[in-house]
């Protein structure tokens, strides 16, 4: 997908040709086709954010998925914790695109202490070139991530800046191989 074209709540490409264009053709569509919660949540989302989001798409009920650039997630996390109340990362994982020289990163948000929060996910996500792939650590927002951005670091080569413990803990300390989740990995003797 191109930079000049976003994805809306259903998944259809569109071209975006200024900001508020783009808030309103998505305050459209989630008045039409998303339930009122999850159309509330990417409504505030836009209103706040606007063409830092790269794309905003309304999943199912109960989920919700966002991309930004690297640049903005930490500001983009924070507000899902404290304006949102998304207070806890169920998980972190991570997808390898080799035909776009991208990996992109996804924290998959929920909320244990807010109870019409509990049965939602936002699927926070941002994109990573390859090559250069960092991006800024969200354990300072989201504490049960840790384990999981380690992992991400390990299987994938994500080096996540500000993160405390960039290390092995899954694979061998003497591994030399490329991260076993990158497309290119060849499992030797297959």
């Amino acid at each position: 997908m191109s930079s000049d074209q976003s994805k809306t709540q259903n998944g259809s490409e569109q071209k975006k040709s200024s900001s508020d264009s783009t808030q309103t053709s998505i305050s459209k569509k989630t008045e039409n086709i998303t339930p009122e919660f999850e159309g509330s949540l990417i409504n505030q989302l836009v209103t706040r954010f606007g063409d830092k989001l790269v794309q905003v798409i309304y999943v199912r009920p109960g989920r919700t998925k966002i991309l930004v650039p690297p640049n903005e997630i930490v500001q983009v996390a924070s507000f899902i914790k404290d304006r949102l109340g998304f207070d806890h990362a169920e998980s972190v994982s991570g997808t390898d695109y080799p035909n776009d020289n991208q990996i992109e990163v996804i924290y998959h948000l929920s909320s244990y202490s807010d109870d019409k929060l509990s049965s939602q996910i936002l699927a926070l996500s941002t994109r990573v070139d390859r090559n250069e792939s960092r991006m800024p650590t969200l354990i300072n927002i989201f504490r049960s991530a840790e384990y999981h951005e380690r992992e991400t670091f390990e299987m994938l080569g994500v080096y996540f800046e500000g993160h405390p413990r960039n290390e092995r803990f899954l694979l061998p300390e003497d591994w030399a191989d490329i991260p076993p989740l990158r497309k290119e990995f060849r499992i030797k003797g297959r």
